[in-house]
């Protein structure tokens, strides 16, 4: 059966709690996290939806745009090698740690794989283009699953953790912003290759962190971790972490996956298509690029901060349904600008509530998440859980050209945009529902 525990604090304990997660933001950990997350979120948008701009402008179709950001399944299956990461040195890099080890491993890849789309762009074609893209997206979600271990053993308790998961998506945006937005800036002056070739230089930043990073106390649990050399190592390696989530979760465990797998589907399956809509729109690069850095930027803290509060405040269901609900309003709401055209006026209202909205429900789900993992199998369980959120989106957004390109038959381009837009944001519903299954579920099982 599973159980759900709840403190009762006193007041004055609380204002100790208070004074001594804000005293933490001094701590050389925070400014580590705020690095690492710039780092971790910097590969993403570069073999999804910037890669996307890139093809666009090269006349790629929408549909092979589409096809192309498969690579980001990787994303999906990650808690398959997780397990090694949990329990193996990273090669050649090992005596860093294991976790600064692996992290200065797979940003090294991760720049690599960049270096190599600068250099080869389009000249030999999309199959070799999506061979480095697939090494960002591989090497990236290995960082992924060690900056979220590496989060979470680094928090000494569930406010500082709160603190630093906001911290983490704090840097994440942050870097979602270059390469959402100043990367355009940049490739209409300087060139996608140049601009590319720059942000395999800002992985620098992640390398920064990682080397001053200091390596967690991973704490072993008597009987729970065996060694991974032997057959009951490897086993236990791999069948541990989900056996433990079930058996600390009970039945709850299914409503979880199925609520956090369905969470982020509407902003995942629009992904590909917004950079190509905005190309097709006839939005200047400058003028999207402009116009993310400064009014993004502000809406994207706005909504760090309004999540973290209203997690504080309400608790994590209460803050996930409202950001399920915020993010399939501001994707169904780039229909209006399908429909009204380039009006650079719109075009920013659209993208702060755009940034807000997806800011509030990823500091819900990150936080979330995070609650939900045990001790000594950090990395294998968050990876099991961002997998989870990943996977239904990352198939979908594969046939998101198509769809668009289908919804357009009989009507125009933008019209089609505009339905596909519509139907990402109902795509929310799903996840709406098992939201509050999940929060009556909970408190059934605390008046138990």
């Amino acid at each position: 059966m599973a159980s759900i525990t709840t403190t009762a604090a006193t007041p004055k304990a609380k204002a100790r709690s208070k004074r001594e997660v804000i005293a933490s933001l001094r701590q050389p950990k925070v400014a580590v996290m705020l690095m690492l997350g710039f780092s971790s979120g910097l590969p993403f948008n570069l073999s999804g939806a910037t890669l996307g701009y890139w093809l666009r402008d090269e006349g790629t179709t929408l549909a092979a745009i589409g096809f192309l950001s498969s690579v980001a399944l990787v994303y999906s299956v990650k808690f398959l090698w997780a397990p090694f990461i949990d329990r193996l040195d990273a090669p050649l890099f090992g005596r860093f740690g294991r976790r600064r080890g692996w992290l200065i491993l797979s940003q090294v890849l991760v720049a690599i794989g960049l270096i190599g789309l600068s250099v080869i762009g389009l000249k030999h074609g999309l199959v070799t283009l999506g061979i480095f893209a697939l090494m960002v997206a591989f090497s990236s979600s290995t960082q992924d699953i060690v900056v979220d271990a590496w989060r979470i053993e680094a928090a000494s308790s569930s406010d500082e953790l709160g603190l630093l998961s906001a911290a983490y998506q704090l840097g994440y945006r942050a870097s979602l912003l270059v390469t959402d937005a100043l990367i355009l800036i940049a490739a209409n002056h300087l060139g996608w290759p140049i601009s590319y070739f720059a942000m395999a230089v800002l992985m620098g930043v992640g390398l920064c962190a990682s080397f001053v990073a200091i390596e967690p106390l991973r704490v072993q649990v008597k009987g729970q971790i065996a060694r991974i050399g032997g057959a009951r190592g490897a086993l236990d390696a791999v069948i541990g972490p989900f056996r433990e989530f079930f058996r600390v979760h009970g039945w709850l465990a299914l409503l979880m996956l199925a609520m956090i797998s369905f969470y982020r589907l509407p902003e995942f399956v629009m992904g590909p298509m917004a950079n190509p809509f905005y190309h097709d729109l006839g939005i200047s690069k400058d003028a999207v690029g402009g116009i993310r850095a400064s009014i993004g930027l502000a809406s994207s803290l706005l909504g760090i901060a309004a999540g973290g509060f209203f997690a504080l405040r309400f608790g994590y269901f209460k803050t996930l349904i409202l950001g399920v609900i915020l993010q399939s309003l501001v994707i169904a709401n780039f229909a209006t600008l399908a429909y009204y055209g380039p009006d650079l006026r719109l075009f920013g209202f659209v993208m702060f509530a755009d940034n807000f909205g997806i800011a509030v429900a990823g500091v819900a789900l990150v936080t979330y998440m995070s609650s939900l993992t045990s001790v000594g199998y950090t990395a294998t369980q968050y990876a099991l859980l961002s997998s989870a959120y990943a996977y239904l989106g990352k198939f979908g957004k594969v046939f998101s050209g198509v769809a668009v390109e289908h919804l357009a038959a009989g009507r125009t381009l933008l019209e089609g945009y505009a339905l596909f837009f519509i139907g990402s944001g109902l795509l929310g519903i799903p996840a709406l529902i098992l939201c509050i299954m999940l929060a009556r579920a909970a408190r059934t099982e605390v008046a138990k």
